[in-house]
C-alpha cells in the first residue's frame, strides 16, 4: 500500500538507482541525505491499514471494538447480536484461527453451561467458524447495569433500590461461580437489565474471555475485575459492592476460599500499586 509516492522513491534506492541510500551521506556532495525524521514518516505513510469491517447479511454494524465488531439485525427472523472475532494482525495466520476458534467454542460452552444451570444468559443461535463470528439472542429493549447506576445517581432519588440491585448481582454471580464458570470480564457493562428496570431482571452477557474453573483463586480474581471496575466507573458505590459481597457469600455454596482469595488479590493489586 503506498501513498504520497513514498513508496517508488524506496525502490529506487532499493535498486541503487538514482537516489542515495537512506540515511547515507550524499555522494559527491549532491543531495541532502535522508534523515531518521523523514524514513519514520515514510514507514508510517506506507503503513497497511486494518480492512473495514465485512458487512453480515440482515445486520447493520452497531460496535467497533479491539477484540470484536457486533452487529445488530435479524438472524433466521429472530431479533439477533452478532459478535465477529478482529483478527490480530501480528499473530501468524494459522495461530490465529486456531485461538479464534478457541475462544468462540469456549464462548458457546459457557452460554449453554449458563442456561442449562437457570443462570440469565443469551442463547446461541449459531456459531460461524468461516467468518469467525457468534449469532446470539438480542436481549431487545434493555439497559445495561452502568447506564442504570448512572440514571440513578444522577436523579437525585431514593438509591435504596441499588442496594436491592447489588444483592441480586451477588446471587447471580454466586450461582454462575458455583458452575465453575469464570467470566473473565465482569463489568457493569456486561449485566443488562430486562426492561421493566424495576423488577431487577438480570442478564449476563458477553462470555469472549471466559473458561472454566474450580480454583478459588480464578473466581476470586473475576470478583476483583468486578471491584475494580466499581471503583473506577462508579464513584460512592463502596456499600454497593459490599452488598454484593455478603449476598455472595450467603449464596455460593463455595464461597469461604473465594473470599479468602479475594483478600489475597487485593493485597497483591495494593502491593503492585505501591511499587508501580
Amino acid at each position: 500500500l503506498t501513498h504520497g509516492g513514498a513508496e517508488p522513491r524506496r525502490a529506487r534506492s532499493a535498486a541503487g538507482g538514482a537516489g542515495p541510500a537512506a540515511g547515507a551521506g550524499p555522494p559527491g556532495g549532491r543531495g541532502p541525505a535522508v534523515d531518521g525524521a523523514e524514513r519514520g514518516a515514510g514507514d508510517a505513510m506506507v503503513a497497511e491499514e486494518p480492512p473495514a469491517p465485512p458487512a453480515l447479511p440482515g445486520l447493520r454494524l452497531v460496535q467497533q471494538g479491539a477484540e470484536a465488531h457486533v452487529y445488530r439485525g435479524l438472524f433466521l427472523g429472530r431479533a439477533a447480536v452478532a459478535k465477529l472475532r478482529v483478527p490480530k494482525r501480528y499473530r501468524h495466520p494459522a495461530l490465529e484461527e486456531r485461538l479464534s476458534r478457541r475462544r468462540m467454542a469456549q464462548e458457546a460452552r459457557s452460554l449453554l453451561r449458563c442456561r442449562r444451570a437457570g443462570i440469565p444468559a443469551p442463547v446461541v443461535y449459531f456459531v460461524d467458524y468461516v467468518t469467525n463470528s457468534i449469532y446470539l439472542e438480542d436481549i431487545v429493549d434493555s439497559i445495561t447495569v452502568q447506564d442504570h447506576i448512572y440514571s440513578v445517581q444522577k436523579s437525585g432519588t431514593d438509591t435504596s433500590d441499588l442496594h436491592k440491585l447489588a444483592e441480586k448481582m451477588g446471587e447471580l454471580l454466586a450461582r454462575m461461580h458455583d458452575e465453575d464458570i469464570i467470566h473473565g470480564d465482569l463489568t457493569t457493562a456486561n449485566l443488562l437489565l430486562r426492561p421493566p428496570t424495576e423488577k431487577l431482571d438480570l442478564v449476563l452477557i458477553d462470555f469472549g474471555l471466559s473458561f472454566i474453573s474450580g480454583l478459588p483463586e480464578d473466581k476470586g480474581v473475576d470478583l476483583y475485575v468486578l471491584e475494580k471496575a466499581f471503583i473506577s466507573t462508579h464513584p460512592d458505590t463502596e456499600a454497593m459492592f459490599q452488598a454484593l459481597l455478603k449476598t455472595y457469600a450467603a449464596t455460593s455454596k463455595k464461597s469461604g476460599p473465594v473470599i479468602k482469595k479475594l483478600d489475597e488479590v487485593r493485597l497483591r493489586g495494593r502491593k503492585r500499586s505501591m511499587i508501580g
